[in-house]
């Protein structure tokens, strides 16, 4: 196959001609943009590298040029000293990938064996078949989700209180909120509550209101959440996290359905299902005496232990479509995704389960190289999600890189930005203030 490398650093250029070569491909090189379109109009070139800066014109210019004479080109820009606006003219005009200077030699040759494939159409001959997806995310024909369906498709209908046990990210409120659309009180509120994320000495407030004047702070009186849902469902997630002299409290609720803001002089009556869940194994907390017995018996009316997503593997094909088919239509995309890449994320162990695999298809449903998901662009975003020491030039300058483009894809929403890289929103500020972006 032919390549044209378009670099005015000879060394540079010579490294890369060299490489490729020794990779079998045969390799034209020229130094300016003037050169590269003259190229470009007298032959086939399936695949084009080439820095951004060069002379008068730039890299973008060969990029226009290359995909007005071959839309299936793939074009590889590469730069030392790429800014924001760079990397999103190129994300716009079709850029197959964004390489920052000083670059790995293995990154290069596969990125340009992507290219190939790309633009050959070898991925489109291994596309994997669209199946008939469900309207919900509630998705899976394994064992362990068809015994949940059995046991939603019993509950839902009933008033019974629900304890759900999983490790985190399996879809237990997922469940939850199919219990609640499936029951008499689908018309009404469901509320979740993160019990973790809220400090102890508020949560009593959160749930049951307060009065004003109850404490520092309570300007007006505040409808728990109990109230707000009357009629409704409460999703009380990681249950486990509730202190010991709360539980009691929430106790003689589910017991009696009477709340009694903070302050308040006298209780009221509330109807309200609840739904628990834990990642936590609550009968051990009760054998240690940091969960009440007679709380576990009372939220464990029926039980739904929510299996991780490695112990229900054949049911990653139709997530991962579910996902993608989502994301392509929420940007306006069309990634495509190879059987070679799906069987990468089907071998993949998923510690983060059902939200980390989401957050994996919307990341590369954004990132993968010439809009397809195959098995390197997988392997190569889940080693990057994954920890490792920093400090070499090279992986600053990828991290620099990826930063960029997810903020280019993201239309510069930083929150947004922060979800696909997998970081917190804080993190991602600190990475921007380092880079002086």
């Amino acid at each position: 196959m032919r390549v044209l490398v378009v670099e005015d650093d000879a060394a540079v250029r010579t490294t890369i001609v060299t490489l490729l070569e020794c990779e079998g491909y045969e390799v034209d090189a020229v130094s300016s943009t003037r050169e590269a379109i003259e190229r470009l109009r007298a032959g086939d070139f399936p695949v084009v590298i080439s820095d951004i800066y060069l002379d008068e014109r730039t890299g973008l210019d060969v990029l226009e040029a290359a995909r007005a004479h071959n839309p299936e080109c793939a074009v590889i820009l590469m730069t030392a000293r790429g800014t924001m606006e760079t990397v999103m003219a190129a994300t716009r005009g079709g850029a197959f990938d964004y390489i920052a200077k000083p670059f790995e030699l293995e990154r290069m040759v596969e990125t340009v064996k992507r290219a190939e494939a790309a633009a050959s159409g070898a991925d489109r001959e291994d596309e994997v078949e669209t199946e008939d997806l469900p309207e919900s995310e509630m998705i899976g024909s394994s064992a362990g989700m068809v015994e949940i369906y059995k046991v939603v498709s019993r509950v839902a209908p009933t008033d019974a209180t629900v304890l759900m046990e999983g490790e985190t990210g399996t879809g237990k409120e997922l469940i939850a909120r199919m219990i609640h659309r499936n029951s008499p009180r689908a018309s009404q509120p469901f509320v979740a509550v993160d019990c973790g994320s809220i400090a102890p000495s508020l949560l009593e407030s959160e749930l049951f209101g307060a009065m004003r004047g109850a404490f520092t702070g309570a300007e007006r009186d505040r409808i728990g959440v109990f109230e707000a849902a009357s009629r409704g469902t409460v999703f009380l997630d990681e249950i486990g996290d509730v202190e010991l002299n709360f539980q009691l409290k929430l106790l003689r609720f589910l017991q009696d359905r009477e709340i009694r803001p903070v302050g308040a002089p006298r209780s009221k009556v509330v109807d309200v299902r609840v739904i628990a869940a834990t990642n936590q194994d609550l009968r051990q907390k009760v054998d240690e005496g940091t969960f009440r017995e007679d709380l576990w018996f009372r939220l464990n009316v029926v039980r739904i232990v929510v299996p991780p997503l490695r112990e229900r593997k054949g049911d990653v094909p139709l997530l991962v479509q579910y996902f993608l088919q989502k994301y392509n239509h929420r940007y306006g995309q069309q990634t495509r995704l190879t059987t070679s890449g799906l069987k990468a994320m089907q071998d993949h162990i998923w510690p983060g389960n059902v939200r980390q695999l989401q957050h994996m298809v919307e990341r590369l449903s954004i990132l993968a190289p010439g809009g397809w998901i195959d098995e390197a662009s997988v392997k190569e975003a889940i080693a990057s999600s994954e920890p490792r020491e920093q400090g070499t030039e090279s992986l600053a300058d990828t991290e620099t890189d990826q930063i960029r483009r997810v903020l280019s894809a993201a239309g510069g929403n930083k929150s947004r930005a922060a979800k696909i890289l997998g970081i917190e929103r804080k993190t991602l500020y600190r990475k921007l203030e380092r880079m002086g972006l």
